[in-house]
C-alpha cells in the first residue's frame, strides 16, 4: 500500500502514512490529501485480514497519537473529509466515481485511526486531539468546535442522505462501520456505560433531529438486504480498451497514487455466508442494536429506543401522540418478510424479539398475520438445532414463543395450520402436522435437551410457561405430539413422586425439579391436569396415551402422593379421567381393536361430566424482562458486533466487557 508497496508488511514503510503520523503539520488545502486518499486494494473480509492491516499498521497510529498533539494532523484529516461530505450527495447524482472513491478512502483512513485512539485512550483524551491544531506543543483550538461531535454528525447525516447506488455502497456501509467504532468505548469498559460523550452527542445537540431518520434507514437497508456490487464495477466503469481500474483515468489526479495490493487471499475469496450476502445490511442490523441498548441519560430516555418502539405500518393514517416525537411509519410487510427470510442469524432474532416485546404495533401486525408459520417454523429449527447455537441466541428464540403463546388467538390459529414433510425434524416423520403440535414437539424436545444437558432452570420455565400457555387451546394434536405431552408429564411425575416420598412435604425447592414444577401451580398434578382438561374435547389419541401409560403406575402413585399433601380424598382429575374411560373400555369387552378403543373414548367425551374438566382454572404467564436488562442485552449485543461486524477488529486482550468464548 503507497507509491512502491506491493504487500501489506510495506504499509509501516509507506511515506504518505509516514508524513501523516510524522512531526510535520499538514494543512487542508494541501495537495498531499489528494495523494493519500488515491489508492484502491480488495476491503479486508475476514477477521485474519484485518488483523494483518491492524498489525502492519500500529505503528503508524501510534506515531499519530504522540505526534498529533504538536501537529493537529488528525483534525486536519477529518476537516479535509467533512468538506467532501458536503458535496457527496451532488457527487453521487453526478456520478462523479473519483470524488467518492477518495472520499470512501478518507472515511476508511480515519475509522481506522478511531479505532486505535479509542482502544489506547479515554473519550475525553480522544475529544481533546480532535482539538488540537499547529501551535505549541498540546495547545488546542479555543473556538467552540467541537470537531469529534461535527464528524459524527456528518456520518449520520451521510447514513441518511446519500442515495445508495453501486458507486456509495461501499462509503455507506464505511459510515455505519464508523459510528460503530465511535460507540466501541463500551468494549474497554467492564461495566456497562450509563454515561458517555459519544452517546450525549447521539442523545443531543444537532445529532438528535436525525434519531428517526436514521432509525428508519437502517430498518429498511436490514429489509432490503442489499448484495454489494460486483467488485471494481462500484467505483468505476469498466473501460472500452479492457484497461484495469482507475488507474487509466487518473490524469486529473496528484500523481504518485498507492499501488493496488491484495489482503492474503482476498481476491480469491470464498463465497459469503448467508448472513453476510448483504455486509450492508449485517452493518446496518449491528448498528441498530446497539443504539436501541444505549442506556438512558439521567434526564434524557433513549431516543432511538423510543423510536424502535413507536414506529408504526405504512397503512395506518392514525395521528402520532405527542408523547413520541421520533415516531415513523415503515412497510410492516416488508419487515415481516425479512425478519422470517433472516432468523439464522443472532441479530436478526434479536431484532424480532426487540420488536415483539417493546413495539405494539409490530406486534398486534404479526400476531393477525394469516401465515404465522413462516416466522414461527425459522424459531423452531433454532431450538430443534439447539446444539449448534449459542445459548442466547437459543433463549431468545424461546422469549419469542412465550411471548406469542400470550396470545390466544395466535394459540388457536397454530393448529389450523398443516403442514407437510417437515425434513429437518429427524426423530419421526412427519409427513402432515399442525403448526401447533409441531411447536408443542419441538418445546418439549428443548425442556429434554435442558434436563440433561445445560439445566438452565430460565430456561426451563419459560417452556413450561409456553406450553401452559397454549394448553387452554389445544386442538386436533398429532398423536406423537399427545403421546410426547403424556410421556414427558408421567416421566416428571415420576420423579415428583420421588421427591414426596424423600421430603415429605410436597412443595420443597431444594431441587431443579422442584422448582419447575412450582412454577407452574403450587402442586404437580396441574400440568397434566391442564393438559386433560383442554384436550379432551378435542382429540381421542390423548385419551389413548394417556390410557396407555397406567400400566407403569405412574399417575397411580402421584395422585396416591398428591391427595395425601392436599388433605383430600377426592381423586385428582387425571386419575378421574383414567378411571372414567378405563371403566367404558372394560364394559365394552376384550380384545379391541385401535379403531374401536379411539371410538369409545370419543363417545366419552360426550358423556364426561364437563364440571369437572373445569376444576382448573386457565393460566396465562407473560414474559417480564429483568429489572436491568441492559446488563444482558449490552454485552449481547457488543459479542454479536465482535464475531460478525465486517470491517472490524478487535483485538481480544484488549476487551474487557465480556469474556470471550466459542459461545
Amino acid at each position: 500500500m503507497g507509491a512502491n508497496s506491493s504487500s501489506i508488511s510495506d504499509l509501516p514503510k509507506n511515506e504518505y502514512l509516514k508524513k501523516l503520523s510524522g512531526t510535520e503539520s499538514i494543512s487542508e488545502n494541501d495537495p498531499f490529501w489528494n495523494q493519500l486518499f488515491s489508492f484502491s486494494f480488495p476491503a479486508p473480509t475476514s477477521s485474519t485480514e484485518l488483523k494483518l492491516l491492524e498489525e502492519a499498521t500500529v505503528s503508524v497510529c501510534k506515531s499519530l497519537v504522540e505526534n498529533n498533539p504538536r501537529t493537529g494532523n488528525l483534525g486536519a484529516l477529518t476537516k479535509v473529509f467533512l468538506s467532501r461530505t458536503r458535496e457527496l450527495r451532488l457527487s453521487a447524482e453526478c456520478q462523479n466515481h473519483i470524488f467518492i472513491w477518495q472520499t470512501h478512502n478518507a472515511l476508511f483512513i480515519i475509522c481506522c485511526l478511531l479505532k486505535v485512539f479509542i482502544c489506547e485512550m479515554s473519550e475525553e483524551e480522544l475529544q481533546l486531539h480532535f482539538m488540537y491544531e499547529e501551535k505549541s506543543p498540546g495547545s488546542y483550538s479555543s473556538n467552540s468546535e467541537d470537531l469529534l461531535e461535527e464528524l459524527l454528525c456528518s456520518l449520520v447525516q451521510l447514513i441518511t442522505d446519500t442515495p445508495l447506488l453501486d458507486i456509495t455502497y461501499e462509503i455507506s456501509v464505511e459510515a455505519i462501520s464508523a459510528m460503530v467504532v465511535f460507540l466501541s468505548c463500551q468494549l474497554f469498559h467492564k461495566e456497562v456505560l450509563r454515561q458517555s460523550i459519544s452517546h450525549k452527542y447521539l442523545m443531543q445537540g444537532p445529532c438528535l433531529p436525525y434519531t428517526s431518520k436514521l432509525v428508519k434507514t437502517l430498518l429498511y437497508n436490514f429489509i432490503r438486504q442489499e448484495k454489494p456490487p460486483p467488485p471494481g464495477t462500484h467505483v468505476f466503469p469498466p473501460q472500452s480498451d479492457g484497461g484495469g481500474l482507475l488507474y487509466g483515468l487518473a490524469s486529473g489526479v496528484a500523481t504518485g497514487l498507492w499501488t493496488v495490493f491484495t489482503l492474503g487471499g482476498a481476491s480469491s475469496k470464498a463465497a459469503a455466508s448467508p448472513e453476510l450476502t448483504s455486509p450492508l445490511a449485517n452493518q446496518s442490523l449491528l448498528l441498530l442494536l446497539v443504539l436501541v441498548n444505549l442506556t438512558d441519560a439521567p434526564d434524557t430516555p433513549n431516543p432511538y429506543r423510543q423510536a424502535v418502539t413507536s414506529f408504526k405500518n405504512t397503512q395506518d393514517s392514525s395521528p402520532f401522540p405527542s408523547s413520541m416525537p421520533h415516531a415513523f411509519q415503515i412497510n410492516f410487510n416488508s419487515l415481516y418478510t425479512a425478519l422470517c427470510e433472516q432468523q439464522t442469524s443472532d441479530q436478526a432474532t434479536l431484532l424480532l424479539y426487540t420488536l415483539l416485546h417493546q413495539n405494539s404495533n409490530v406486534r398486534t401486525y404479526m400476531l393477525a398475520r394469516t401465515d404465522m408459520e413462516n416466522l414461527v417454523l425459522p424459531i423452531l429449527e433454532i431450538l430443534y438445532h439447539v446444539e449448534e447455537r449459542n445459548s442466547h441466541h437459543v433463549y431468545m428464540a424461546l422469549i419469542i414463543l412465550l411471548i406469542l403463546t400470550e396470545d390466544d388467538g395466535f394459540n388457536r390459529s397454530i393448529h389450523e395450520v398443516i403442514l407437510k414433510n417437515i425434513t429437518w425434524y429427524s426423530e419421526r416423520v412427519l409427513t402432515e402436522i399442525s403448526l401447533g403440535s409441531l411447536l408443542i414437539l419441538v418445546v418439549i424436545r428443548t425442556i429434554q435437551y435442558n434436563m440433561t444437558r445445560t439445566r438452565d432452570k430460565y430456561l426451563h420455565t419459560n417452556c413450561l410457561a409456553a406450553l401452559a400457555n397454549m394448553s387452554a387451546q389445544f386442538r386436533s394434536l398429532h398423536q406423537y405430539a399427545a403421546q410426547r405431552i403424556i410421556s414427558y408429564t408421567c416421566r416428571h411425575l415420576r420423579r415428583y413422586v420421588y421427591v414426596l416420598d424423600k421430603l415429605y412435604f410436597p412443595h420443597s425447592h431444594c431441587s431443579t425439579l422442584q422448582h419447575c414444577f412450582s412454577t407452574l401451580s403450587d402442586n404437580g398434578e396441574e400440568l397434566l391436569s391442564l393438559t386433560c382438561s383442554h384436550i379432551l374435547r378435542s382429540y381421542a389419541s390423548s385419551l389413548f396415551s394417556l390410557l396407555s401409560k397406567k400400566h407403569n403406575k405412574v399417575l397411580e402413585q402421584a395422585t396416591q402422593s398428591l391427595r395425601g399433601s392436599l388433605g383430600s380424598s377426592d381423586a385428582p382429575l387425571p386419575d378421574y379421567v383414567i378411571s372414567f374411560f378405563s371403566s367404558r373400555l372394560l364394559q365394552a369387552g376384550a380384545e379391541l381393536s385401535v379403531e374401536r378403543v379411539l371410538e369409545i373414548i370419543k363417545q366419552g367425551v360426550v358423556a364426561l361430566p364437563k364440571d369437572r374438566l373445569k376444576k382448573f382454572p386457565e393460566l396465562k404467564f407473560k414474559y417480564v424482562e429483568e429489572e436491568q436488562p441492559e446488563e444482558f442485552f449490552i454485552p449481547y449485543v457488543w459479542s454479536l458486533v465482535y464475531n460478525s461486524a465486517v470491517g472490524l477488529y478487535w483485538n481480544p486482550q484488549d476487551i474487557q466487557l465480556f469474556a470471550m468464548d466459542s459461545d
